[in-house]
């Protein structure tokens, strides 16, 4: 293993030179992902860390959180076995804090072998960590410390928020990180918002036993269709969680019970209470404190840093990449922007941010999965537009695996047959999706994803229904024909 240089910046003011190409600011996934790439293209690297070293995705966002939802997922197969004649099963929670226990265990490892354990294999990367970095003409401060560099690239990723609500700082509320390290679990919680993150857990909640209530302000997952929004709406109700969809929540207070908070749903006024409210109404870029305006660096009105296709922001020596920026809030797509950032930062390249064919997940049960424009994104950006919807209950895979909870939908051009995107809502969307991002890419037509070749009875067998939908009726094919 090579040897790998750590320092640990002091309190004494000095100008560290060292030769470096470029410095990143933030060792989470879109910090390594810059500086691996910046390394593998010959350039010194200042890794500039602040805090765990991993960032949120292997820490407290994608890794604990997936594996704590595939824990919940297992009490429920357990319970719906009775779906198939003949078979019952049952489970239930028996030690949340060992649950807890091996999720750590899982995040703990993965930190050293994805993150930690990585480093020495690049000579050409410093890992310098200390006081949190501010980025200055010429370079980063850190603590009473000058790195000098030509290019930098922030990637300090973003936190969870809370919305302006009044009463709300006198309230004990969970975040999603908060709410994966609890010790004990409540009986009740009450979820403010119902996105990515906040569907995910709170379904995850609910089938460890929880009462959970949803609070949102338009819709269950307001990015995808409405038909998928419905019918995802429609299987949370079925497992026993309560929907407020288009409700304002404009005050809360803590008493007795816990806490309490104060909507206006269908036109009446109503007071919810459970022990614990779960915030889950977006995240706030790490901008604050880097210096980024003082440099020249434009925010947007979140404070998160605007970047241009290239992900160089307003100042020219300086990109930026992940959460921290306006772009996609995907770990995959961080990494992604982040190569992007330190290839073009070091002008080996010309490389351009593209995001056309960009599979998304939301991984609830049945899960949630696109790519490309939704119908109404296809309308507004002009299109002539045709759909297709395929029900579960019409792919063979979900009638053998008695369950036919979710549909997909299509999305063409009319004139042309082009394809332009598509969703899905299936026990096994999150590994289908690939399928349409690639037909995406390669800019097929629905008759041509619909002459193509599938395997029987998988779930993926659906594009192909739902690609011959435009022009026929499949409810009219036998098994295999088509």
């Amino acid at each position: 293993m090579k040897e790998h240089t750590l320092l640990r910046l002091g309190v004494v003011g000095s100008i560290i030179g060292g030769g470096y190409d470029l410095a990143v600011v933030g060792a989470g996934s879109a910090g390594f992902s810059a500086a691996i790439t910046a390394a593998g293209l010959g350039a010194k690297v200042a890794l500039i860390g602040h805090g765990t070293i991993g960032g949120t995705c292997v820490n407290v966002g994608c890794v604990p959180s997936k594996a704590m939802i595939r824990a919940a997922e297992a009490i429920h197969c357990a319970k719906s076995a009775k779906r198939f004649p003949g078979i019952t099963g049952s489970a239930e929670l028996a030690d949340w804090g060992q649950l807890v226990a091996a999720k750590d265990d899982l995040v703990n490892g993965l930190r050293q072998k994805k993150y930690a354990e990585l480093l020495p294999e690049y000579e050409n990367i410093d890992y310098i960590e200390g006081a949190p970095a501010r980025v200055v003409q010429g370079g980063v401060q850190v603590g009473d410390r000058l790195i000098e560099v030509p290019k930098v690239v922030v990637a300090t990723g973003g936190r969870p928020s809370l919305p302006p609500i009044e009463g709300i700082d006198e309230v004990a509320t969970l975040d999603s990180t908060q709410l994966l390290e609890l010790k004990t679990l409540p009986k009740s919680l009450i979820f403010v918002g119902g996105g990515y993150i906040g569907s995910e857990l709170a379904l995850m909640m609910a089938r460890m036993g929880i009462e959970v209530t949803i609070i949102c302000r338009s819709r269950l997952l307001p990015g995808a269709e409405p038909e998928i929004s419905d019918a995802l709406t429609a299987s949370f109700r079925s497992e026993g969680i309560t929907m407020y969809c288009g409700s304002i929540y404009d005050a809360c207070r803590k008493d007795e019970s816990g806490a309490t908070i104060c909507i206006e749903h269908e036109g009446k006024r109503l007071e919810l209470t459970a022990e614990r409210l779960a915030v889950m109404t977006g995240r706030t870029p790490n901008t604050e404190g880097l210096g980024l305006q003082e440099v020249g660096v434009e925010l947007d009105k979140r404070g998160a840093i605007r970047v241009n296709d290239m992900m160089q922001t307003s100042n020219p020596n300086i990109y930026a990449a992940g959460d921290v920026t306006d772009r996609d809030q995907f770990v995959y797509m961080a990494a992604y922007g982040a190569k992007i950032a330190a290839t073009n930062a070091l002008a080996k390249g010309q490389a351009a941010y593209d995001n056309a064919a960009m599979p998304w997940v939301v991984f609830t049960d049945p899960q949630v999965a696109g790519a490309g424009l939704s119908e109404a994104e296809a309308w507004e950006a002009g299109y002539d537009v045709k759909t297709s919807i395929v029900p579960l209950d019409q792919v063979p895979r979900a009638l053998a695996a008695r369950d036919t909870r979710g549909l997909i939908k299509l999305v063409a051009d009319k004139g042309t047959d082009k394809l332009l995107g598509g969703q899905i809502m299936a026990p096994e969307g999150s590994d289908s999706i690939q399928t349409l991002a690639m037909a995406l890419k390669f800019n097929m037509t629905a008759k041509e994803l619909g002459e193509t070749i599938f395997p029987y009875l998988t779930t993926v067998e659906g594009l192909k229904l739902a690609a011959q939908t435009f022009d026929m009726d499949v409810t009219k094919l036998s098994c295999c024909a088509g």
